[in-house]
């Protein structure tokens, strides 16, 4: 199930027509009741950043690291689209925000494909509300799917650990990233779920410290992307964790996403 492996979140995936083979190109990953949790990101440097990474950094800095969902299509990376872009990122973000109910600053929205191409917006509009009415705790596999690009696979994991008081929390994921997209640029995305209790400090250290482990250390053609972005959701149903230990589940998942990649 990956990211929906974690109790309280939901997730689904389905085809709006921006990719023209039909295949899935449409994901989403949210809270089961639309409330925002603990969030981090850690981002490509690329100078030249894509609009969605640009529009999650402002969203996490608005909320202090808070968010309800993540939002994510695939087959067009919204890239080297300027003023429009960002207004369609943010567009993204506000009907998933009216869809679940939550403000659209609690929403992060990811892009992946072909660089350089307006997204077709018309197809992904009606889209979402649809999209946030299909979630579900089966949703996670969709999601994974719907990410694809290159991919020749779905990429995801599941890891466990023990809180301080003596249960289980658990780490879920779902990833994409392989070969060279146009122009010659390996786009990687991940998002993570936990319902470990954490703040967004700890929850940020702990996510780069995981991906400089993992993800920072694989390559695909020497290019970094202009959307390259890995998120986590701490939903803190489980309770409070040694940092420690959570730190060691975590970089276990992204190294697991790593590998698959």
């Amino acid at each position: 199930m990956s990211v929906t492996a974690v109790p309280g979140f939901l997730a689904a995936g389905a085809a709006c027509g921006v990719k023209a083979s039909g295949a899935d190109d449409l994901a989403m990953v949210a809270t089961a009741d639309g409330s925002p949790v603990t969030a981090a990101g850690v981002f490509t440097s690329n100078k030249m950043t894509a609009p969605p990474v640009l529009v999650t950094r402002e969203h996490l800095a608005a909320t202090g690291g808070r968010a309800a969902a993540v939002v994510l299509n695939s087959g067009n990376a919204n890239a080297a689209t300027g003023a429009a872009g960002m207004a369609d990122a943010e567009l993204m973000c506000t009907l998933t925000a009216e869809a679940l109910g939550c403000s659209p600053d609690e929403v992060l929205v990811c892009s992946t494909g072909l660089i350089g191409f307006p997204l077709p917006m018309d197809r992904i509009i009606p889209a979402i509300p649809l999209l946030a009415g299909a979630l579900t705790v089966d949703g996670g596999p969709a999601a994974a799917r719907a990410i694809m690009t290159t991919d020749t696979v779905p990429r995801t994991t599941i890891t466990t650990g023990t809180t301080l008081d003596g249960d289980t929390f658990t780490i879920g994921g779902v990833a994409k990233g392989a070969a060279m997209l146009e122009p010659n640029m390996a786009t990687m995305l991940a998002v993570l779920t936990t319902d470990a209790l954490l703040d967004t400090v700890t929850a940020t250290d702990l996510l780069r410290a995981a991906v400089g482990v993992s993800f920072n250390c694989l390559t695909v053609d020497g290019a970094e992307s202009t959307n390259d972005t890995v998120l986590l959701l701490a939903g803190g149903t489980a309770g409070p964790t040694d940092p420690t230990d959570l730190g060691a589940a975590l970089e276990e998942a992204c190294r697991d996403l790593a590998v698959q990649m």
